[in-house]
């Protein structure tokens, strides 16, 4: 073991405790989708201790989604840097830690965003300073965060921040949700939210049925057309989770919709996935009634690039060298941020941050060895990025 690797690993090993306060601490500060003032609390808690730490820190803030945290230590070389990167806000809604508190029981902590994915920032905060402790200086390590990736970014511009600053690095590991199985996440299908409408005519369902023009009846022949779209060998998949419409059981109902998700591999694949929802809407099946199609907002697709295979090379070097397992090359249908460091041109790995399951969900856990392990895993692969 070189000697900045061992000193770094020894601080980690000297630094558990302290790790699993700031986990807790954060956990207990509600930072759901919704929460701005909430995910607006973490990220000046996050700055605060980066900025303890030296780095040139700052937020990038929006009127109706939570603020992007960034934050560089600068380099003495010149060579590409390395960029830790994730969200702070949760899946969770508010109330939850009064129920769920943070626990540790037999090596499994539970909490709202323990997994996803407060755990995973609080191990890249500490691989950085590990790597400082340690007398890292080469090449400049940048923090970007998140405050409304749940939301997939639907009220600010944060996509176009990762674009901008995530530019010209040589490496990002996003500390998203960490997988017990050991896979290190490669590829992400995209996701797009699309509304699809209709409006058709109210009328008395008693007196005068035969001039309404139901919408819940054009709109339930729009669900099935919807459902056929999924295309498996192509793995593009649609799914319509929520349908809304009418407004009592005695009157035919003017207007309905459905709100669609949609999972893509290719980022080329949406215009053609918009125009197949577009022909469903205009495609009428009730006569008088009309169909029109809005995207909402979504997450473009991480693609599996060389680079990208190439940093999960390093990643199981890492990983095998320290006894961590034998991690894989995994794929997944959930979006990330990773997409965008991806389109930025920086090979980007995902699922970095702490390991276990059922995140998004009241059972969330995460083992918690694995908030150390997976600071030395990053430890490690900054190191052998600028060996």
């Amino acid at each position: 073991m070189n000697d900045k690797k061992q000193k770094a690993f020894q601080f980690v090993d000297a630094h558990r405790e302290e790790m699993v306060s700031l986990w807790e601490e954060i956990v207990s500060m509600e930072s759901g989708p919704h929460e701005k003032d909430g995910i607006d609390k973490v990220a000046v808690r996050f700055k605060q201790i980066l900025d303890q730490e030296g780095a040139a820190s700052r937020l990038v803030e929006f009127e109706k989604a939570g603020s992007m945290l960034i934050a560089e230590f600068e380099g003495k070389q010149p060579k590409p840097g390395v960029i830790f990167m994730g969200h702070m806000d949760t899946a969770i809604p508010a109330g939850a830690i009064k129920e769920r508190p943070f626990t540790i029981k037999d090596g499994i902590a539970y909490g709202p965003g323990v997994l996803d994915m407060k755990g995973g920032i609080v191990s890249a905060i500490y691989a950085i300073k590990a790597l400082r402790a340690a007398g890292y200086d080469s090449s400049t390590l940048k923090v970007l965060l998140a405050g409304d990736e749940e939301v997939l970014h639907a009220h600010s511009t944060t996509p176009d921040v990762f674009l901008k600053e995530a530019a010209g690095y040589a490496a990002a590991f996003n500390v998203e949700t960490g997988f017990v199985d050991d896979g290190i996440v490669v590829g992400r299908k995209g996701v797009a939210q699309i509304m699809l409408e209709v409006k058709g005519t109210a009328a008395h369902a008693g007196n005068d049925p035969e001039n309404g023009r139901s919408a819940i009846l054009e709109i339930a022949h729009k669900i099935i057309a919807v459902q056929k779209l999924t295309d498996w060998e192509k793995g593009i998949s649609f799914n319509v989770g929520v349908m809304q419409g009418g407004t009592t059981s005695t009157a035919v109902p003017d207007y309905a919709k459905i709100l669609i998700d949609v999972r893509y591999k290719d980022p080329d694949d949406l215009p053609g996935i918009m125009k197949q929802l577009e022909e469903v809407a205009v495609n009428v099946t009730v006569e008088g009634t009309t169909g029109a199609v809005t995207y909402m907002h979504g997450i473009k697709p991480m693609k599996t690039t060389d680079g990208v295979l190439q940093l999960f090379e390093v990643v199981k070097q890492a990983y095998e060298e320290n006894g961590f397992g034998t991690p894989y090359a995994k794929r997944v249908g959930g979006a990330s941020d990773s997409s965008y460091s991806v389109l930025a041109g920086v090979p980007t790995v995902c699922a970095m941050g702490v390991k276990g399951g059922r995140n998004h969900s009241p059972e969330e856990y995460a083992q918690v060895e694995s908030l150390f392990e997976r600071a030395k895993l990053m430890v490690d692969c900054v190191l052998k990025l600028n060996s």
